[in-house]
């Protein structure tokens, strides 16, 4: 039975997945042992290889599992999660001015990185369910209930990266859905006028510095525009094949901040140059391409809707972060997929490729 499944598996999309994994591990090492910080540093790379093996199981788990019975709990699950949101605001841990992760001893967890997968579930069988008068404008407000509250409590902690990415993820997933295009704009405008009242009335000060840095990093070297400025330091200076691993100045003399996390792309384009760079991005293009092909060739729509659900969520973390670290978008604390140190974010990413893995599976069958 194992092995008739595996069979049915898209090896392409793992294949992809586990070269991610290795690569994050291969950039992780030498940061963590190659600095003076060495006795705080050596548990990334310790801990990321835990997440690693954690998140495969969670893979197969999910990718053994019947996707179609993850309709029948997305109603509890997105009030476990909304608890979770809220009870961070509470009882959450601040790290890097955002209160956002619940400890237990040395265990951290950053509930918004489930939640935007509990999110793809809960969208993909409202939206499912209503497929046949789906252009009917209510199911656009209806949907945007729970969304709305999930970003208010995001929001709360702050963490407007994470907010954006559960409104990009409705989005996707309302247009994917068929949605009447006359709604669509509506919705455009209605978008386009709260942006602007936020500036005046939501943002506040050091939010607007990122966004005005992100044009001007030099403005303010020292402060909001110093991560920009190192980050595009490091990538220009990578060259066309790098420095080598462990051998980047940026990252093990420190210049870089948060290199583990937000800035791991930049590391990877200091010490493997254009070459690696791209490397990253090929793999993430062929796991995105992979999601889109799983969810187009889906016999029911709710598995179309949450594989492209999952498709989304991949896709705007990696094109902000690379974003960000390239200097052309502003720095949201965003992790790069498979590749940020982070077990939140990267468990919850294999067990959304597992899902995806389910569907292709069910398919296949």
């Amino acid at each position: 039975m194992v092995i008739r499944s595996l069979r049915k598996f898209d090896w392409i999309l793992f294949l992809a997945l586990i070269l991610l994994l290795g690569l994050s591990l291969a950039v992780l090492y030498p940061i963590s042992y190659g600095t003076e910080k060495e006795t705080l540093d050596k548990s990334h790379f310790l801990r990321q290889a835990i997440f690693a093996v954690v998140g495969l199981a969670a893979f197969f788990v999910f990718a053994f599992l019947d996707y179609r019975s993850l309709r029948n709990y997305s109603t509890v699950l997105y009030i476990a999660g909304s608890f979770l949101l809220g009870l961070v605001l509470f009882f959450g841990k601040v790290i890097r001015g955002t209160a956002g992760w619940l400890g237990v001893g040395g265990v951290h967890l950053q509930p918004v990185e489930p939640f935007k997968l509990i999110a793809a579930i809960l969208l993909a069988k409202y939206f499912s369910l209503h497929s046949r008068d789906i252009r009917n404008y209510k199911h656009i407000l209806i949907s945007l209930v729970p969304i709305t509250v999930s970003i208010f409590l995001v929001i709360r902690q702050p963490d407007f990266g994470s907010a954006f990415v559960i409104f990009f993820l409705w989005l996707s997933v309302l247009i994917m859905s068929g949605v009447s295009k006359k709604h669509l704009f509506v919705l455009f405008l209605i978008l386009l006028i709260l942006t602007l009242l936020s500036w005046s009335f939501f943002l506040k000060g050091y939010q607007k510095e990122r966004l005005i840095t992100l044009f001007n990093p030099s403005s303010d070297p020292l402060g909001a525009g110093y991560n920009v400025l190192q980050s595009t330091v490091a990538v220009g200076s990578g060259g066309l094949w790098g420095k080598g691993l462990g051998h980047g100045s940026q990252s093990q003399l420190n210049f870089l901040p948060e290199k583990h996390t937000d800035f791991i792309f930049a590391v990877v384009a200091e010490e493997l140059g254009f070459g690696g760079a791209a490397f990253v991005i090929i793999l993430l293009a062929i796991v995105l391409l992979r999601l889109i092909k799983i969810a187009l060739d889906s016999r029911d729509n709710f598995g179309k809707l949450l594989v492209g659900g999952v498709a989304s969520i991949i896709f705007i973390h990696a094109l902000v972060n690379i974003g960000m670290n390239i200097g052309v978008m502003p720095v949201t604390g965003i992790p790069l997929p498979f590749l940020s140190y982070g077990g939140s974010s990267l468990i919850t990413l294999m067990a959304a490729a597992g899902m995806a893995e389910s569907v292709y599976r069910i398919n296949k069958s």
